[in-house]
């Protein structure tokens, strides 16, 4: 029995490097034909694009007045004055400051939905696992259920089997039929919505065994991983440190916008040429910026908090979750449970066992191996959720 364990654990490993690769082939594909994926990277570039033109310097200004005067033929003078205005230099410079930090938070912010996609597309490759090991589980039932039965139709005409002992084996073959079209059903929704995912271009994938998963060593490895790795988390921190960036700059914005530019007047006989210079007060266009910004720089921290604190429940959630899932798992010996299948169906081809008697066993077996399949299916997905930051 070990030796089987053992051989059975080595294919398992060796189909689950195969398998690990064929995921990422999945997922790669996805990242690169997901229309919304698409969608948000050409909104981040023009989002970027709205933040660098916050620092413009204003359009230029070009004014020209002709005059007219009695008794003058034409035109009596002229004004042309062409300015240009700008706001005071340092708040150019502390507006780049914050521009980098408002595109870091746009980047983050896609960084972030691409890590859920993916995930969204890693769990219904999961769940296609799932689908196949169930319908290769549903297919030995059905083969089994079609050889006893037509072993019972040959033993009720030679008088050594009931017909209740063949109407048993045809509900159960009735039974697993339904189950296989619901399976099918299950399958192609998966496998359509991961299609959708791929911008519904073809994809393959017909794996029945998971990837290899990395051990969690302790709760204090994972912590760390997963609060230095978060996506959400450092979209918040990115956040809360442009909202403050941003702070700096509203405290530069009652510094005077200056103006600076060429005047020409001209009249009959006369032309001359100067320089034009000025400047604004803000004394009523910046009022309760520097409020509203410390107010949104306020609200941004708490969204930090917020988020570190929700990022700290799961993961005490999850790890707390994984240890239950794997001690469950343990339970089970999945071996021992094909074992006595086999065991079970060579009884009852063998007369040692009655047909009502058999699948009284066999359900309790094959209820357990389903109970461990959507176990496995559900810790799968827990250790994909856990380390989804690494996508």
């Amino acid at each position: 029995m070990k030796k089987i364990g053992w051989m059975w654990l080595a294919g398992l490993a060796f189909a689950s490097s195969v398998q690990a690769q064929k995921i990422e082939e999945v997922l790669q594909s996805v990242e690169q034909n997901n229309k919304e994926l698409q969608a948000v990277f050409h909104s981040t570039e023009a989002a970027k694009m709205e933040v660098q033109m916050q620092n413009n310097l204003e359009d230029p200004s070009v004014e020209y007045s002709p005059f007219f005067a009695k008794g003058v033929d034409g035109m009596a003078s002229s004004e042309l004055v062409v300015t240009q205005g700008f706001d005071f230099p340092t708040l150019y410079a502390a507006r780049n400051r914050s521009g980098k930090l408002q595109k870091d938070v746009l980047d983050r912010q896609q960084q972030a939905l691409r890590r859920d996609i993916l995930l969204q597309a890693k769990n219904l490759c999961l769940d296609l696992i799932r689908l196949n090991q169930e319908q290769a589980l549903l297919m030995e039932r059905q083969k089994n259920a079609d050889a006893l039965l037509q072993l019972f139709e040959k033993r009720l005409k030679e008088g050594d089997a009931n017909a209740l002992e063949v109407n048993k084996i045809k509900m159960e073959r009735m039974k697993v039929q339904t189950e296989v079209a619901q399976n099918h059903a299950a399958h192609r929704t998966a496998l359509q919505q991961l299609l959708a995912m791929n911008g519904n271009l073809p994809l393959e994938f017909a794996e029945d065994r998971y990837p290899a998963v990395e051990a969690i060593r302790d709760y204090h490895t994972l912590y760390n991983e997963v609060m230095m790795q978060d996506a959400d988390l450092q979209a918040a921190d990115a956040a809360s440190r442009a909202a403050a960036e941003q702070v700096s700059v509203n405290k530069q914005n009652w510094l005077p916008k200056l103006e600076v530019g060429y005047r020409r007047n001209t009249s009959v006989g006369e032309k001359s040429n100067g320089f034009l210079v000025g400047g604004s007060f803000p004394i009523f266009s910046n009022r309760k910026k520097l409020k509203i910004a410390k107010a949104q720089a306020l609200s941004a921290n708490l969204q930090l908090d917020n988020t570190r604190l929700q990022v700290e429940a799961r993961i005490q959630g999850q790890f707390n979750e994984m240890q239950q899932l794997q001690e469950a798992m343990q339970a089970y010996d999945v071996p021992l449970m094909h074992h006595t299948l086999r065991l079970l169906y060579d009884a009852v081809t063998a007369g040692q066992l009655s047909i009502i008697d058999f699948y009284v066993e066999a359900d309790n077996v094959y209820g357990n191996l389903q109970s461990y399949i959507t176990l496995e299916n559900q810790y799968q997905k827990l250790m994909a959720d856990i380390y989804k930051n690494r996508l």
